[in-house]
């Protein structure tokens, strides 16, 4: 059986969680996010690459390509790091804790720590988001006309731009937040927008039930391809 994964954002125990409620064998894919807003990104990145399970790139993936590789070249080289980029707002500071590149001092307040061990395990984590593929496409069992897609984002709407504009259609797998249309050509499995509980549509799951949420009471969801199962 394979089941899709929603963005778990940093919920180490809640991926542990779910997990144990699926089949032994299972295979796993994830629709991205899975790092920022939880305090055990490295966490979640080790497992997940421990027990090779597939994954597509998401948007806080991105960011930690993006602005995680001058963080390191700045400590490395004595200066300062940036720490206003759109990754440390977006959740990045919990990240680099998971990594014990920041301590939270008695204030409140976060101090930079050069820790070297932590800087290499964070390079090494970033190569490998940069070979993560933008989506995964597979068989679909109950509709050969509609090709399963996993991507972080939804894309339905956008499928025609991977030849026609790539980068316009990176940007939208990335972002794009709108359901797919009902004559969009793919069945898209995604996640990025936040629902209350899973939606399943004609052509589309959305699978993004709020795990990594400030409040607590967002969940981890998965969605089983062969049998339609949502498991919570």
């Amino acid at each position: 059986m394979t089941y899709i994964i929603g963005d778990i954002h940093g919920e180490y125990q809640k991926l542990l969680d779910l997990v144990a409620k699926l089949p032994k064998d299972a295979k796993l894919i994830f629709v991205g996010d899975l790092i920022d807003r939880g305090l055990q990104s490295r966490e979640i990145v080790a497992y997940i690459r421990e027990h090779n399970h597939q994954v597509v790139r998401g948007n806080h993936e991105q960011f930690m390509i993006e602005n995680g590789e001058p963080f390191i070249e700045a400590l490395l080289e004595d200066r300062d790091a940036d720490m206003s980029n759109i990754w440390i707002y977006a959740g990045g500071i919990e990240t680099l804790l998971s990594y014990g590149l920041l301590e939270k001092e008695e204030d409140g307040s976060m101090q930079i720590v050069k820790n070297l061990k932590g800087l290499k395990e964070l390079q090494y984590d970033i190569e490998w988001m940069k070979s993560l593929p933008l989506y995964i496409k597979m068989e679909n069992p109950y509709n050969a006309e509609l090709p399963i897609v996993v991507s972080h984002a939804s894309i339905g709407d956008f499928w025609d731009l991977e030849e026609s504009n790539p980068k316009h259609f990176e940007f939208y797998i990335m972002t794009n937040r709108n359901q797919p249309s009902a004559d969009a050509p793919i069945f898209n499995i995604y996640g990025h927008t936040n629902v209350s509980e899973v939606v399943i549509g004609h052509n589309f799951v959305s699978l993004d039930t709020g795990c990594g949420r400030s409040d607590g009471e967002g969940k981890l969801s998965a969605y089983c391809v062969e049998t339609q199962e949502i498991v919570v």
